[in-house]
């Protein structure tokens, strides 16, 4: 068999360019897989955003609820030693308890 220069160079014409389509799909590919990467980062970001507002938000109502509490249990002691003030005069008055 004959080595033909032209025959090798068509080849080699046609190799190359074979190889440069193949290496423009796969950069296509390769962007259209990080532009899907990226939106999807984003998303997460945004949900993690929310999330964090959400816990952000509970904390706060923990907090407020819990400064309540402590207020109403401050509220409610006062209440009792009133209360007990006011028996422990009335008793010294006279007064006893009815047990129905």
């Amino acid at each position: 068999m004959k080595h033909d220069p032209d025959v090798s160079e068509e080849l080699e014409k046609s190799f190359s360019a074979i190889l440069s389509e193949e290496l423009r799909q796969r950069e296509a590919e390769a962007l259209e897989t990080q532009q899907h990467a990226e939106v999807a980062l984003l998303e997460a970001k945004k949900m993690a955003n929310q999330y964090q507002k959400h816990a952000e938000k509970c904390n706060s109502g923990m907090d407020y609820c819990e400064e309540d509490r402590e207020k109403v249990e401050d509220a409610l002691e006062a209440q009792r030693e009133l209360t007990e003030m006011w028996e422990k005069r009335a008793r010294q008055k006279g007064w006893k308890e009815v047990t129905i």
